[in-house]
């Protein structure tokens, strides 16, 4: 049985990513059983200061000079912060994203507007954890489990991306290709990112190696789209679709008020049941079960409230808001009237749409101005035969050029 990478202890502050003692490859994608744990040459030989941690997760130093050496042009500079970088992709057209290695978090995407200037789409918080070190949150982040039963039982989660690829140049587009695996190298994640002149885009690509079990997949895309406050804010194109009331998604780099559903009931010991007896409860992390330990005695929301079907067009964001669509449309827009601004948002391969809004009690363009989309297979998970391939894929538009 595989557990490197659980996602039960991905969630968890304690988490620490293990490192190879075996001698560094010349080149990053020779063989091996375990990418980000072989390649170090990747990884800076020691360890100077304390490693500052991204949303609790410590990640061991990382060699910006090699990058720099192997991976420069394309429109993509390496830039150390801490143990940690950031692969910052840049557009002539002003479009700019940062990448964060090895967690894979992308903390800014910066869009060119119809006026000339740039406006940044993406919201992030920075905060200071126990041992001082900043801990990011929000952005676009990725939270997947892959999991099968049987004599190959495997419960692993992509977390450690080590750089693959880099195509495309300043002119028109610029692909950064990660890639992780797990130990057994049953398991192969590809996480492409792809900034072109108007969209950025977030794609998976799972391989199931196993010739003889199948594989189940959960989890989401999750992008934090900064706004002026959710009161300002509108969903447009949800009309007729289907949902379910849920908890919010909570991984380390959500962001969700501390007090958020104190004032609306969200059933979160009745959902949390439900994540377990599907098989999900560790893909979610420990902060759900926390949750759902201390709602286990309270009273439980009827179906027809867990439930419904969108009956507005221009869904006004301004309340407390986390549901999970099953059939909303593959292309919807967001509209921030604050702003004046407007991001469309597409998916390909997930067929669930996860949504969340902190709601208006909050300071305007403060810490809780943003909303969550993330495209989604979390109440149906997503199931790969043996051998087979999957593709999913998030698209963030800018119309506004």
């Amino acid at each position: 049985m595989s557990m490197a990478c659980n996602s039960l202890s991905l969630f968890s502050p304690n988490y620490f990513i293990p490192i190879s003692t075996k001698p560094p490859a010349k080149h990053l994608f020779s063989s091996h059983t375990n990418l980000p744990c072989n390649f170090s040459q990747y990884y800076n030989s020691k360890r100077e200061f304390p490693l500052p941690s991204v949303a609790s997760i410590p990640y061991q130093p990382i060699n910006v000079d090699y990058l720099e050496e192997e991976f420069s042009g394309h429109g993509v500079t390496f830039e150390g912060i801490g143990d940690n970088c950031v692969a910052k992709m840049g557009l002539e057209n002003g479009s700019t994203v940062n990448l964060m290695l090895p967690s894979g978090l992308i903390s800014s995407y910066k869009a060119p507007m119809w006026h000339g200037g740039k406006v940044e789409l993406l919201h992030t918080s920075v905060s200071e954890d126990e041992n001082s070190g900043a801990v990011i949150q929000g952005g676009v982040s990725l939270a997947l489990n892959c999991s099968s039963d049987g004599d190959d039982e495997v419960s692993w989660s992509p977390c450690n991306w080590a750089l693959r690829n880099i195509r495309g140049d300043a002119q028109e587009s610029i692909q950064v290709e990660l890639i992780d695996r797990d130990s057994e190298n049953k398991i192969e994640v590809k996480y492409i990112v792809t900034l072109k002149k108007d969209m950025l885009s977030a794609e998976l690509v799972v391989s199931n190696s196993n010739s003889s079990s199948l594989l189940q997949l959960t989890g989401s895309i999750v992008s934090h789209l900064v706004v002026s406050t959710p009161d300002a804010t509108y969903a447009l194109g949800l009309e007729g679709s289907d949902f379910f009331n849920r908890s919010p998604l909570l991984t380390n780099f959500a962001l969700v008020p501390p007090d958020f559903g104190q004032k609306n009931e969200f059933g979160l010991g009745q959902f949390l049941g439900q994540m377990t007896l599907k098989g999900l409860s560790s893909g979610w992390g420990a902060r759900n079960q926390n949750a759902a330990d201390d709602a286990e005695s309270s009273p439980r929301e009827s179906e027809e409230e867990m439930e419904g079907e969108e009956d507005d067009n221009y869904k006004h964001l301004k309340e407390e808001m986390s549901r999970i669509y099953t059939s909303a449309p593959r292309y919807f827009t967001i509209i921030d009237r604050g702003k004046r601004n407007s991001v469309g948002v597409g998916r390909e391969g997930f067929d669930e749409l996860y949504m969340f809004s902190p709601g208006s009690r909050h300071e305007y363009y403060g810490t809780y101005s943003y909303v969550c989309v993330g495209q989604s297979a979390l109440l149906k998970p997503i199931i790969l035969g043996p051998e087979e391939e999957w593709r999913g894929l998030q698209h963030l538009h800018n119309p506004n050029l």
